[in-house]
């Protein structure tokens, strides 16, 4: 009823072509963004200064992760390539801007593309076997990747500052004024993942969006079409590598540290669990998955915490609860595959669906 394109003509390339062609979802665009302009301050009236700085500290990695997730889907989802070695990419990034901020004295709107294109290097140089094999052993191919990326940065002193494999860099400064405040970092960080979602919806409706996914569905029948497969494959990699870069310098700069302890082969299945729950080939879905993933350990310690206690001591709850939350992130994973492969998106599509024909679905 509220979400209909019957009534609605498009006399213009530009109306036909505009992301959200439909009034209903421009208003509901807009109105999004006025929500999440006023939210910290809504926050901090609602719950006072430390609760406030608590749930924008929570939005803040949400919006990290959302950066990362667009970048698995579009490798993943969009184009069918399996990638396990995402954090590794990240961490790429993430050293190259510590290094270049710490060594150049840099400013964070040069380490920041500089992360993301050496992200993209390393993964076009990773993607180059995709020619030739594919599936579990692309897999394999991307973990040794992740593995051969955390040994380098652990034993090469010049990459990694040495003790500990940590770098401290000081906080960004936009136009002269540091930021350094939570409710700082959450407008920092939401115009990189509103950038981010922007640029995905318009790459993945493109030319080179639809080869990505005309390769995904099947690679042969593209080639015989004219599609350059090893060329696609590796822009794939490239592209999703970069934004799994951006993502591992916003990591740093939020933390004001690159360590690469946050760049282990667990991120890199959490970033998996993110675009498998919230819907592979699906910008809304990557949205959706990294606000499951990143609320659902916040959920898991906070029951533990109120009733593991009936059960275990305080020492047993501190080693248990990674070990839970590890099993439901995989417990989730199986659940969506076999129950709904395409994750919370078809879920909310199925809402969406509902009304657009209500109150009159016959």
């Amino acid at each position: 009823m509220f979400h209909r394109e019957s009534g609605y003509f498009k006399t213009t390339y530009k109306a036909d072509q505009a992301l959200y062609p439909l009034p209903v979802a421009r208003w509901t665009v807009g109105l999004l963004a006025l929500v999440f302009l006023v939210l910290p301050p809504l926050l901090t009236a609602a719950g006072g200064g430390q609760s406030a700085e608590y749930y924008t500290s929570i939005l803040n990695i949400i919006m990290i992760a959302v950066v990362g997730a667009l970048g698995l889907n579009i490798l993943v989802g969009y184009t069918g390539q399996i990638s396990i070695g995402h954090a590794a990419f990240m961490s790429v990034g993430a050293y190259t801007a510590a290094n270049l901020a710490v060594r150049l004295d840099l400013p964070f709107w040069i380490t920041l593309p500089a992360g993301g294109f050496m992200a993209a290097a390393i993964g076009g140089l990773v993607g180059i076997p995709s020619l030739r094999i594919k599936g579990l052993y692309l897999a394999i191919a991307t973990l040794a990747a992740q593995l051969i990326i955390e040994w380098v940065i652990n034993h090469v002193p010049w990459i990694s500052g040495g003790s500990q494999a940590s770098i401290e860099v000081p906080r960004p400064t936009v136009f002269g004024y540091e930021v350094k405040t939570q409710r700082d970092l959450y407008y920092f960080l939401l115009f990189f993942a509103v950038i981010a979602v922007v640029a995905t919806l318009n790459l993945v409706r493109s030319r080179i969006g639809r080869a990505f996914v005309a390769i995904r569905d099947q690679d042969i029948a593209a080639e015989i079409i004219g599609i350059d497969i090893f060329r696609y494959k590796l822009i794939a990699f490239a592209i999703s590598s970069f934004y799994a870069g951006v993502t591992g310098v916003l990591y740093t700069y939020y933390l004001g540290i690159a360590n690469y302890e946050n760049f282990l082969i667990t991120t890199s299945i959490d970033y998996l669990a993110m675009i498998i729950i919230g819907g592979l080939g699906s910008v809304l879905g990557s949205i959706f998955g990294a606000i499951f993933v990143t609320l659902l350990p916040i959920v898991i310690r906070l029951g533990m915490e109120n009733f593991g206690t009936l059960l275990f001591t305080t020492a047993e709850l501190n080693n248990i609860i990674p070990a839970v939350r590890l099993g439901a992130f995989g417990l989730l994973i199986i659940i969506f595959l076999v129950l709904e492969p395409e994750g919370l998106n078809r879920l909310w599509r199925n809402v969406r669906s509902y009304f657009r024909v209500w109150p009159f679905s016959y």
